[in-house]
């Protein structure tokens, strides 16, 4: 019962040495001490190990060299036992072991060292051969518990005899100093692998902390700000390109949101400055004011407030949230639609080379072509006419062209910014909102398409939207 308790209190100590350890190597928050840790560990682990194969070899070749030595000095034995030399006091070098034992386990001869003990017990050589070597801790001899026996047999019949060459085993290290040497090495390997991996990885990672110092000081108020590149352009210097990129495309998304809130401001004052007007004129001179026409004016002044507060949230939804649901629709009836719904100030004319499907949201898709239609109907002297047509290899296309004066080459980008109206076409639309177009391109991005303004493909004065989605 004794050892088994002792089995059982060993284990747990080393399982909580090992989990203490990787607990250290894989909860540490730097990622330095961590690599240093764990290549500390793995270099111990081998170098432990090659440190015990080393000192397995350095034993081997000390038991080999005494077993060749014991063979040496047991042939010039033999050699004189052939020879009828033989004496019952053997004459050896100082210290060696020797006996030799006759076929009846008697003793003939002996070392002094070993005159007067019993024979030796070790299995003979085998029948093709007349030598055999090993280890054997049941001898009686001075010197050891274990010894190192080479036996020989020496002549044949009844006349063979066994000569035994003897001497004490080595020890666990038969060589103390490159024992030791190969023991210091373990601690000296392990810290300089320890060493080197941590200034390694501090090397390494130094540009990351010049990174995230950066990162820590800049603000909502200094977006102009980037962080270093390193010379390098390894994974840490595509990491600060990607963490600049981001902060351009952060710095943008920020001035376009000022620029949006003042547009908002100012696109909310207007209609509220006149709701304001219209009641102070109606509280202040009661009996001149008309009541239908003032609540008119307050009613169409509401429908401006209420268009853009709607095409507001449209252009947040799709800021938010680009995965909407989708299925397939059918653009030409979709068009139908729309243009049916709403009555128009000028003559809307469809033509189609049949069904035009693509993937995508119908709400989304719906109101697209409602600005456009919108836009046109606005824009338009008398017509507005709608293609719509596949292209090769997997296109659809839809355009929407009006007869109207047409934009210039170089406000055709603009028309697309929220809140832009050009001011040749303020006049002829007063009923916009100035978010139709950017809304309309933001959802045909959102469909992984795209949508220009160009001239008409007639040459006549007017201009053409042409819309392009995946089918």
């Amino acid at each position: 019962m004794r050892p088994r308790e002792v089995v059982i209190g060993v284990r747990p100590r080393t399982a909580g040495l090992s989990r203490w350890i990787w607990r250290a190597v894989l909860r540490h928050p730097e990622i330095r001490i961590r690599v240093t840790l764990t290549s500390g560990l793995v270099a111990l682990i081998l170098s432990t190990a090659l440190c015990a194969v080393l000192l397995t070899m350095v034993r081997q070749e000390a038991t080999n060299e005494t077993l060749q030595r014991l063979a040496r000095e047991g042939r010039r034995t033999a050699t004189a036992i052939n020879a009828g030399a033989l004496q019952q006091r053997i004459t050896a070098p100082e210290g060696a072991l020797q006996q030799v034992v006759g076929l009846n386990g008697d003793v003939l001869a002996a070392t002094p060292a070993m005159q007067g003990r019993p024979a030796v017990r070790f299995p003979p050589p085998p029948s093709t051969d007349d030598r055999a070597d090993g280890r054997s801790c049941d001898i009686d001899a001075p010197g050891g518990d274990c010894f190192l026996v080479v036996e020989f047999r020496v002549g044949v019949g009844r006349d063979a005899v066994f000569l035994y060459s003897m001497t004490p085993a080595p020890g666990l290290f038969p060589r103390p100093l490159a024992a030791a040497l190969l023991i210091l090495g373990v601690p000296v390997i392990t810290g300089l692998v320890a060493f080197a991996t941590w200034a390694a990885a501090s090397r390494a990672l130094r540009p990351v902390d010049e990174i995230r110092r950066e990162l820590d000081e800049i603000t909502a108020t200094d977006l102009e700000r980037r962080v270093p590149l390193p010379s390098r352009r390894d994974e840490v210097g595509l990491l600060a390109e990607s963490i600049n990129a981001t902060l351009d495309r952060l710095e943008q998304a920020v001035a376009r949101q000022r620029g949006f809130v003042t547009d908002v401001s100012h696109e909310l004052r207007s209609p509220l400055a006149a709701l304001r007007m219209e009641l102070e004129l109606a509280l202040a001179a009661p009996d001149d004011t008309a009541p239908q026409e003032t609540m008119q004016a307050i009613l169409d002044n509401t429908d401006r407030l209420t268009a853009v507060v709607d095409d507001l949230l449209a252009l947040g939804r799709l800021e938010a949230d680009r995965n909407f649901q989708r299925e397939t629709v059918d653009l030409t009836e979709l068009t139908d639609q729309e243009v049916l719904t709403r009555p128009r100030r000028t003559q809307v004319t469809v033509l189609s080379e049949g069904s035009v499907t693509v993937q995508g949201g119908r709400n989304e898709l719906s109101r697209l072509l409602r600005n456009l239609l919108d836009n046109a109907d606005r824009h338009a002297e008398r017509e507005v006419t709608v293609v719509l047509r596949p292209e090769p290899p997997a296109t659809a296309v839809v355009e929407v062209i009006d007869d109207g004066q047409g934009v210039l080459p170089e406000d055709r980008e603009r028309v697309f910014e929220r809140f832009t109206r050009l001011s040749q076409d303020r006049h002829r639309d007063a009923g916009g909102t100035g978010l139709g177009l950017a809304i309309s391109r933001d959802i045909a991005e959102a469909h992984r398409g795209t949508l220009v303004l160009t001239d008409r493909s007639d040459g006549m004065p007017g201009a053409r939207f042409v819309l392009r989605l995946p089918r």
